[in-house]
């Protein structure tokens, strides 16, 4: 029994490397500083252009995870998947394939602090690669709890 538990570990063991290097490691993706400053738009600013009753509004997309999109969102935000996996990317190319490249289009994650996001680099360059030239990106440097839902700017719960 002793022997067979041992073989089972050492089985699982390489099995979950086997599917670890299968995928992308969110250390591959870029970091959210690879982000230029100009497609930097910060909370407070892109809370008071939504605010503006005459201002053309943008695609707003959340790239994080579905939990946090539930639990929080900015108003008529659309979740499209967590771009640091295949899924989620194929979810926003999918989303967005049919839209004219001068579409305004705003992306937010904010499921942890900016320096460690796995979604908002590989969502920004998936936007570029597509052609798009006006995206903007809400810089959000704790979460999105702490810089959005804690300033008191607007936000909406459900899936």
């Amino acid at each position: 029994m002793v022997k067979r538990s041992r073989f089972v570990k050492v089985f699982l063991t390489g099995f979950a490397l086997l599917v670890v290097a299968a995928r992308p490691a969110w250390a591959d993706h870029k970091p959210a500083s690879s982000i230029p400053a100009e497609a930097l738009i910060q909370p407070a600013d892109f809370a008071a252009s939504l605010a503006a009753s005459t201002a053309p509004k943008p695609l707003v997309l959340q790239v994080g995870f579905r939990k946090a999109y539930a639990q929080a969102h900015i108003p008529g935000s659309e979740y499209v998947g967590a771009a640091s996996d295949d899924d989620g990317l194929k979810s926003l190319r999918d989303r967005v394939t049919a839209l004219p490249r001068d579409t305004a289009i705003v992306i937010y994650c904010g499921c942890c602090p900016w320096r460690k996001c796995p979604n908002i680099a590989a969502a920004f360059e998936a936007l570029q690669q597509l052609g798009f030239k006006k995206v903007r990106v809400i810089h959000i440097t704790e979460d999105f709890g702490t810089d959005w839902v804690d300033k008191g700017f607007p936000t909406a719960t459900g899936s």
